[in-house]
């Protein structure tokens, strides 16, 4: 039961993402389309098998967990799951307890998600115009979501802001983003889009902005300075000179991230994601569900493992949106 998990590629698995839900209560036009189907709710797992199947993870040596969606907090009692996880914080099982959460339920949960252990967060905000933000989400309200992030800060959680580089939509707030990060004392990660999911009538490659183009772009005005940091994730990072800010970039389009992946994905309804781009998946909930013990578990999370792809297949250097793959990101969880 020891045994760590390794990849077939020698890559050590110590980072689980756990999408809780499938649903969020805004429609971002990269991640979903405006009429979702979601799941029905009997599909989902309970909080009590998130739990056990997440502990199982830790057990085999996962570190670190980024609690996901759609928007994580809107399930309901979803500050029993965490209160479970944070049991591992106080055993040095997982180093940390984390979630990547669109902002809007932060002033409701802010104290609570730090008092479970929590310290640092992701919020996706893509631009600081209320009428863009509105559009880009669909449901979107701004000063709600500006005000979860004052919540948090006052909780004493780092937040890191996620923003994804949406050509023709936030190219003109590049710098706006970047000044209200660093006077808020926050770190800010740009990520190119990815081709996930039946988007509807949004153009996929019309929304790529190449984050070579942004960093040149940025770079014009600031003096970046590459830092060797990595933080688990895919991100590469810079320091601005001028505000000693941290910018990260996601890029699984321009530069492909994969040699060093040491994370996968759970489902809501408890698939096992071993690769962002890719199709492929295992199901955790029948051997869950089959025996009272973990050892079903345990052999399909290994097996899961062992399938564990070298990379993705994201490309749109042919003009083309290549390696798309069918499923949203919401159902994978980010």
């Amino acid at each position: 039961m020891d045994t760590p998990l390794i990849d077939p590629f020698d890559r050590a698995i110590r980072y689980l993402r756990v999408s809780v839900t499938d649903r969020c209560d805004f429609r971002c036009v990269y991640c979903m389309s405006e009429n979702m189907t979601f799941l029905p709710k009997k599909d989902l797992l309970t909080l009590e098998e998130l739990d056990r199947l997440s502990s199982a993870f830790v057990r085999l040596g996962v570190e670190k967990l980024r609690i996901t969606g759609g928007e994580p907090l809107v399930r309901r009692d979803i500050l029993t799951y965490f209160r479970a996880m944070s049991r591992h914080l106080e055993t040095g099982a997982l180093k940390e307890l984390t979630l990547t959460t669109n902002g809007s339920q932060l002033e409701k949960y802010a104290v609570d998600l730090a008092a479970c252990g929590v310290r640092r967060i992701n919020v996706s905000l893509d631009t600081l115009d209320e009428a863009k933000f509105a559009q880009i989400t669909r449901w979107g309200r701004l000063p709600q979501v500006l005000r979860g992030i004052d919540a948090a800060q006052a909780a004493g959680l780092r937040v890191k802001i996620n923003t994804v580089a949406l050509k023709g939509f936030n190219e003109d707030e590049l710098f706006g983003l970047v000044d209200w990060c660093a006077s808020r004392d926050m770190d800010l990660t740009f990520i190119e889009v990815m081709p996930m999911g039946d988007i509807g009538n949004e153009d996929r490659l019309g929304q790529y902005w190449s984050l070579r183009d942004l960093r040149a772009t940025l770079a014009e005005r600031q003096t970046l300075t590459d830092l060797a940091e990595r933080s688990g994730g895919p991100a590469r990072y810079v320091r601005v000179d001028q505000t000693g800010q941290k910018i990260g970039f996601i890029t699984p389009l321009s530069h492909n991230f994969c040699e060093s992946c040491n994370r996968v994905r759970i489902t809501c309804t408890g698939e096992i994601y071993t690769c962002l781009g890719q199709e492929g998946h295992s199901d955790l909930r029948a051997p869950l569900r089959a025996s009272p013990d973990d050892a079903l578990l345990e052999t399909a999370i290994r097996a899961a493992i062992g399938l564990k792809p070298k990379g993705h297949d994201f490309d749109y250097s042919r003009q083309a949106v290549d390696g798309q793959v069918s499923r949203h990101m919401s159902h994978t969880g980010g």
